[in-house]
């Protein structure tokens, strides 16, 4: 997993000898170098960055005015001639304060404790995502004055009558005031195929595919001519083992 980062600094000769050990470390990317915070503003607009080596006394703008303008930066790491500005900045969360001349050994050091801290924020992202899913993979409905929660890896099939349908679980069948057509919508996306004008089947549910009927446990499911060659190419064909 490469980091991706940015020089910032008014000194060529601090920009390459940054750049020097960013290219020794095998996780860090170099995505560009700056002269001043306003090229990096412009750049950050074209390249995202994970990480920035960040000077302070610099023309125009200083690093410290820089992250105070700054809604949500990147990791930030101070690479500086002053210790002056050590606390200032450290309560902007910079990632660490490196002194000129900074050493690889000290470089490498603060390099390690982005990447520690970036696998931190993409495990937290991630959690975050699946816990979001996690979230929805269930729906409430109304059947008479009771609201049940129906999980979807649940459903076996759901059968559309006029006003209402039946959901058919592996716990029991939930009988709603909801159309087919409604229903339909909602699972979009989530392992569902239509395969009849009444009926919805659960694709992960299927036994076995017999002529115009599909097998789901003990029931037996209708294929109506309109929606076959869809239902074949979506649930056998890509996983069909034949004699070639």
């Amino acid at each position: 997993m490469n980091i991706n980062c940015i020089i910032v600094d008014d000194e060529p000769l601090a920009r390459e000898g940054l750049g020097n050990y960013v290219r020794e470390v095998d996780f860090l990317q170099l995505a560009g170098t700056c002269e001043n915070p306003l090229e990096l503003m412009k750049l950050l607009d074209q390249q995202p960055a994970d990480l920035i080596f960040l000077d302070i006394q610099m023309p125009k703008m200083n690093g410290i005015e820089l992250l105070k303008i700054m809604q949500k930066p990147p990791m930030v790491v101070i690479t500086t001639a002053y210790p002056t500005y050590a606390l200032e900045s450290f309560q902007l969360d910079v990632l660490d304060y490196l002194l000129k001349p900074i050493t690889f050994e000290r470089f490498f050091k603060a390099a390690s404790k982005a990447r520690d801290y970036h696998r931190l924020l993409t495990k937290t992202t991630s959690a975050d995502i699946n816990k979001a899913e996690k979230q929805d993979d269930y729906f409430f409905i109304k059947c008479g004055s009771k609201y049940e929660k129906v999980p979807l890896d649940e459903i076996l099939y759901v059968e559309g009558m006029q006003n209402y349908v039946n959901i058919f679980t592996m716990k029991g069948k939930y009988v709603t005031m909801l159309s087919l057509k409604n229903l339909e919508e909602n699972l979009a996306g989530k392992s569902f195929i239509r395969v009849h004008k009444s009926y919805i089947v659960a694709v992960n549910k299927i036994d076995g595919i017999e002529g115009n009927e599909i097998f789901i446990q003990a029931n037996k499911i209708p294929i109506s001519r309109n929606y076959r060659e869809q239902v074949i190419g979506q649930v056998v064909t890509n996983r069909l083992w034949d004699k070639k």
